[in-house]
């Protein structure tokens, strides 16, 4: 059955009706924040202390909008003899987000959990060239990076946390004490002493004995 003719343009003006006959409700940004949900894109924050500059998050984007730049670095040995090493050293590292599109691939593919995601927003330049922010920048944004949801009471423990309490308990096994043994001298003197039962006293033995019938 085909609609009447206007019946569209009824349901456009109903839609229209319904709308004007709600209360109207006024955010009053920016003095009132927004209350966003907890896994919002905003930002990324940048924990430098975990990046051992291997890449891959660079790599992986498909922008091309990450850029890091890093020297080598030798380690002089840990011991006597031992063989030097050389580490990457972090010179920088710059997100161009006029570029990023908030994939999160950079995030999923980090690691070392260098890369979090912050619901920080208010980052607008008047110059597109000025959304290129460096490593400091993205060092402050870390510290606005919400809390990880907690886990489902049900859930296993994560066997990085099972791992290292075990550890943690062998070593506390390792340095206790060892019992200390009775002396040799002691061991003796109570294998010969006679043993006496619960709650016999010195008392007892000094109370009076009862005469015997028939003496004086």
């Amino acid at each position: 059955m085909a609609p009447f003719p206007g019946s569209g343009l009824a349901k456009g003006l109903a839609v229209t009706l319904r709308t004007m006959t709600r209360k109207t409700v006024t955010e009053q940004y920016p003095e009132v924040q927004p209350e966003l949900p907890p896994r919002t894109r905003g930002v990324i924050g940048l924990f430098e202390e975990n990046c051992t500059v291997c890449m891959l998050c660079a790599r992986e984007c498909p922008d091309w909008c990450i850029y890091i730049d890093s020297h080598k670095e030798t380690v002089p040995a840990a011991t006597p003899g031992g063989r030097e090493r050389s580490r990457n050293v972090l010179d920088r590292f710059a997100i161009d987000f006029s570029l990023c599109m908030y994939c999160g691939i950079c995030i999923e593919v980090c690691p070392f959990d260098a890369l979090f995601w912050s619901p920080e927003f208010e980052y607008a330049e008047t110059d597109i060239r000025d959304l290129t922010h460096e490593r400091d920048k993205l060092r402050e944004w870390m510290w606005t990076v919400p809390a990880p949801p907690a886990l489902d009471p049900g859930a296993e423990e994560p066997k990085e946390l099972a791992a290292a309490r075990r550890t943690a308990e062998k070593l506390a096994a390792q340095q206790q004490p060892p019992a200390t043994e009775p002396h040799a001298d002691e061991q003796a003197r109570a294998a010969e002493s006679p043993t006496r039962p619960h709650g016999d006293s010195q008392q007892q033995s000094e109370q009076p004995r009862p005469q015997q019938e028939g003496t004086e």
